[in-house]
């Protein structure tokens, strides 16, 4: 997995699972969070997404944990929520921006082939049309 998008799906893939929310934010963000880089994700998402890392890794971590392991461990319950569907709400603005590039994609793709069918049209219009009448000589 190495796309952002497929990063963010795992990440909400991780949070859906069972277990306490606080252990499946770290492991989200461990795992997936942490691998995606921001200037891959389309500009309207970056500073969310910049957001929620903040928010994982703002604490000073203690002898043997790392900083989201810090930062986990202070949250409450309704913060760690927060922090969860905001990583869900993500990955679900990335498929719509996803979705919209493709939709714009494929309607140029309709514009170039309309307008390529009408110039053939054209074309076709404009070479006079020659019947072979040696076929039916014979």
């Amino acid at each position: 997995m190495n796309t952002a998008w497929q990063q963010l799906e795992a990440a909400a893939l991780t949070l859906a699972r069972s277990g306490p929310i606080k252990d499946r934010l770290a492991e989200a963000y461990r795992n997936h969070l942490s691998l995606v880089n921001a200037e891959e994700l389309p500009e309207g998402l970056r500073a969310e997404f910049r957001a929620c890392h903040a928010a994982l890794t703002r604490e000073a971590p203690l002898r043997g944990e790392d900083a989201v392991r810090a930062t986990v461990r202070k949250l409450s319950s309704h913060e760690a929520d927060e922090l969860a569907c905001n990583v869900v709400r993500l990955f679900a603005a990335m498929v719509r921006e996803s979705a919209r590039a493709d939709a714009a994609e494929h309607s140029e793709l309709l514009l170039n082939s309309a307008a390529a069918s009408a110039a053939r049209a054209k074309t076709l219009k404009s070479v006079p049309q020659v019947i072979s009448l040696r076929a039916a000589e014979g």
